[in-house]
């Protein structure tokens, strides 16, 4: 979650996706990108021939993670058009996986489950423009990640905290959204994977 609000719009639809994989029987690690020390990339070239990041902070938590699991929610307030910072130097942070697939030619593996990701975003400003800024940078992250397909639920006009809840049709889909992100093409299920 890259909200710096807590229970603010985008962890309320975070709540309703994770609650319907949840009952799929996914287990779920929830990271909140606001608490964590997460410093941005340094563009260091420290990963280019291993594909490790060299720096030392809280995204130790988080790469083994994207290793090992084969769903993935992204929720990110719209700022300015784009994903927040906190959701920026998280992703950015993941060069090193660009390294790793691109250049090193060692994509993360897709496992038995495939790999698929939802990309959950909302913002205040009613132009459209926020909406596909936000999920490009998404869209590069889940590739990059070696996750080749992600839904995304985008939602505009929502600014104050709480007001996605005068909005249950959102809520739905989130939740309606985690639910089925532990599906298969084709119609296989993972039965109780990791998210």
């Amino acid at each position: 979650m890259g909200s710096p609000r807590v229970k603010g719009n985008t962890q309320l639809l975070l709540e309703e996706a994770m609650r319907g994989a949840s009952e799929q029987g996914a287990q779920i690690t929830f990271f909140e990108l606001n608490s964590m020390k997460i410093r941005g990339c340094q563009d260091c070239g420290g990963c280019a021939k291993s594909g490790v990041c060299v720096k030392k902070d809280d995204m130790e938590q988080i790469y083994p993670v994207i290793r090992q699991c084969s769903r993935f929610i992204l929720a990110s307030p719209i700022f300015f058009v784009g994903v927040s910072a906190q959701a920026k130097a998280m992703i950015d942070r993941c060069q090193c996986f660009w390294y790793e697939k691109y250049i090193l030619k060692r994509p993360i593996a897709q496992g038995p489950y495939g790999r698929a990701g939802l990309f959950l975003s909302v913002g205040g400003m009613g132009g459209i423009e926020g909406k596909n800024c936000s999920e490009a940078t998404a869209r590069a992250f889940f590739r990059t990640i070696s996750v080749p397909e992600h839904q995304t639920l985008g939602y505009l006009g929502v600014d104050a905290k709480g007001d996605i809840l005068k909005q249950p049709q959102a809520l739905k889909e989130a939740y309606e959204a985690g639910r089925k992100l532990l599906d298969m093409p084709g119609g296989k299920k993972e039965q109780g994977g990791r998210l």
